[in-house]
């Protein structure tokens, strides 16, 4: 396990790194000027030329890219227009701050948006699935069924839209989405979420639900299944230890990709009930032509989707006992 560990590790900082310099180079291919930005609207030219200088504008585009890659490591000192200490992923010259306590700052909103809605559409969608697949053929799998098409039909700024409408703003049963720390009060953290939680589960649960009826099914028809039941094992049983951990690889394989595209942010959801979250974030980042911002958000995308698939991949040798990991 720990050499299989060891080299997803080197891997993963092996992608990350080749990510960072194809995000480098295309970001810096666009016209944005970053020393205009750095500068100001108004700059005159000889101190537009000095700002390029100071931010190494003026050196070969592999040697930028160099000396960013090692200020992540090293940090970075820009000349007098801003100090970025280690760990650097860049210096904002939008909000005169290091691109990294702009991340740290907007990451919790993120991380506290995906924990509540992965927690409920994980359990509803995975308990509706398994309920659906005992039941194939009968009324209550052809009803689930057609929930959870329509559920997967929808989309969250039009239900989530609605949802505000109708749960805020004209009758007051949910409270008005917004963002309050966990630690300064948790009942107001949960209640300024909920209606967010809510609508982003309902499309990622209708695709749950599908996704474990179809594997639950399978693995029902499955030899060692029958065998088990051949055996007189109870039907709870063979459900549990044998059908529900087959199917549990399929659903943490892609239940470890969704959670790392929703850390890296949920950018509809986010911006639906105005949460300022990284999502928010690469958008005004689009906006503003922050490009440190926006690689560094582009950045904290690819890395949690590789830690989670690491992650993942480390669970399945207890999940399922047939996977080895040689």
């Amino acid at each position: 396990m720990l050499r299989f560990l060891t080299r997803r590790a080197i891997g993963a900082v092996l992608t990350l790194v080749i990510i960072a310099a194809v995000t480098f180079f295309l970001f810096f291919a666009v016209p944005a000027d970053p020393a205009r930005l750095a500068c100001g609207k108004a700059c005159p030219p000889e101190l537009l030329e000095q700002a390029r200088h100071n931010l190494g504008l003026d050196q070969p585009l592999f040697a930028q890219f160099t000396a960013w890659l090692t200020g992540i490591f090293a940090g970075r000192d820009y000349a007098g227009l801003g100090h970025c200490p280690a760990p650097c992923l860049g210096y904002s010259f939008v909000n005169r701050a290091p691109v990294l306590e702009t991340i740290l700052d907007r990451l919790p909103v993120t991380v506290s948006l995906t924990i509540g809605a992965a927690v409920i559409f994980l359990l509803f969608g995975v308990a509706t699935g398994i309920v659906a697949a005992l039941n194939q053929g009968r009324p209550l799998d052809k009803i689930t069924s057609v929930s959870s098409l329509v559920g997967s039909s929808l989309q969250i700024y039009f239900v989530g839209t609605l949802a505000l409408y109708f749960l805020v703003y004209e009758n007051q049963i949910l409270a008005r989405p917004q963002y309050l720390p966990f630690t300064e009060d948790p009942l107001a953290w949960a209640a300024g979420l909920t209606l967010p939680w809510v609508v982003l589960s309902i499309i990622f649960t209708a695709g749950y639900t599908r996704m474990t009826r179809s594997t639950m099914v399978e693995q029902l028809g499955e030899d060692y299944v029958r065998t088990a039941r051949a055996k007189g094992m109870k039907a709870r049983s063979v459900t549990l230890r044998f059908a529900l951990r087959g199917t549990l690889t399929t659903v943490i394989t892609i239940f470890g990709v969704d959670l790392g595209a929703l850390i890296g942010g949920a950018i509809i959801t986010e911006t639906t009930f105005g949460l300022q979250g990284l999502g928010r974030l690469s958008i005004n980042a689009v906006t503003d032509s922050d490009l440190p911002v926006l690689m560094a958000t582009v950045l904290v995308a690819a890395g949690a989707i590789i830690v989670f698939n690491i992650v993942v991949d480390a669970l399945y040798a207890f999940i399922d006992p047939r996977v080895r990991l040689n």
